[in-house]
């Protein structure tokens, strides 16, 4: 049997096995020069292995190296799950950003990660590729090796040099207090990687209560103006999107009828500070790795300076 095939066949029957017995067999497949699944979500950049149609199929997980045919769900930032890890969209494009940090080294890198959605699996992998910690409010709707409250941060001065935080700020009340301790805890040229549900284009607060699936009570609801936000606090901030959402915003295509109950891309593209955002996606990659819609994917890149 071609070696190909045998790797394939491999891969096939390694993702029915438990995750212990998975990570002992691919130490073995290591040392035996059986090739990894796919490249780290770190290594994307460099080798341009996404967007090209992979063995499994033109769908593309960068986190576990997953492809197939489709992911599952829908197309929306909180679906398109990956069948092997789960990660959804918002994922899968949150470390793609931090994919292109040419500064995030292996084992030397202080990563911390508040609240993360993904479970030991993956922690796992960070963990042995990273000095990495997990950390959650009150660990009730995520589990954390850490406790944090991002407005009090008991952590020492520049102790993190890479902090990833999904969906995390618009459930804390004093957001300047809290961007002024990640500043603080962030070592000098260290980075953060922001993720907030930016539905309309201006910052407000909830007019009535406003609780997430996990029962968590929304304090804000952000625009593009939390970049200037980030930048008062003492960042160099862009906002990173896909060509697909820069085409939007600059007119070149149609916006999607409007949906109450959905993004307001109308707003969206009523307040963007024009032309700063930086493409991060081209449309091959955003289509392989599920972010679509386009309007609802977008990171904050803060360097600490």
């Amino acid at each position: 049997m071609p070696r190909r095939m045998v790797v394939k066949s491999l891969r096939t029957v390694g993702r029915c096995l438990p995750s212990g017995i998975r990570r002992r067999v691919r130490s073995v497949a290591r040392r035996a020069g059986v090739p990894l699944p796919a490249d780290y979500w770190w290594l994307m950049h460099e080798t341009g292995r996404v967007g090209r149609l992979a063995s499994g199929g033109p769908k593309r997980c960068n986190i576990c190296g997953w492809s197939g045919e489709t992911f599952l769900g829908v197309a929306h930032v909180e679906s398109a799950i990956c069948p092997v890890c789960s990660s959804s969209g918002r994922d899968r494009f949150l470390l793609w950003c931090a994919g292109r940090d040419d500064a995030v080294t292996l084992r030397s890198t202080r990563v911390l990660e508040t609240s993360p959605r993904l479970g030991a699996d993956y922690r796992a992998m960070m963990r042995h590729h990273f000095k990495y910690r997990a950390s959650d409010y009150d660990q009730s709707a995520h589990r954390g090796d850490i406790r944090i409250d991002l407005q009090r941060i008991e952590l020492p001065d520049a102790s993190i040099d890479l902090l990833l935080t999904p969906h995390v700020l618009e459930h804390v009340p004093d957001t300047a207090t809290a961007l002024a301790e990640i500043h603080r805890v962030l070592a000098p040229n260290g980075r953060m990687y922001l993720q907030v549900p930016m539905v309309r284009g201006k910052t407000s607060a909830p007019t009535e209560p406003e609780f997430h699936a996990d029962n968590t009570p929304v304090f804000w609801n952000f625009g593009w103006d939390l970049t200037g936000m980030l930048r008062t606090a003492g960042f160099e901030t862009q906002v990173l999107v896909t060509a697909g959402f820069a085409r939007l915003l600059t007119g070149e295509t149609e916006p999607p009828p409007p949906d109450p109950h959905d993004f307001d891309v109308a707003d969206l593209i009523k307040h963007v500070p024009i032309g700063d955002y930086t493409i991060a996606a081209d449309d091959g990659e955003a289509d392989a790795m599920g972010w679509l819609p386009p309007y609802q994917f977008a990171t904050w890149e803060c360097i600490r300076r």
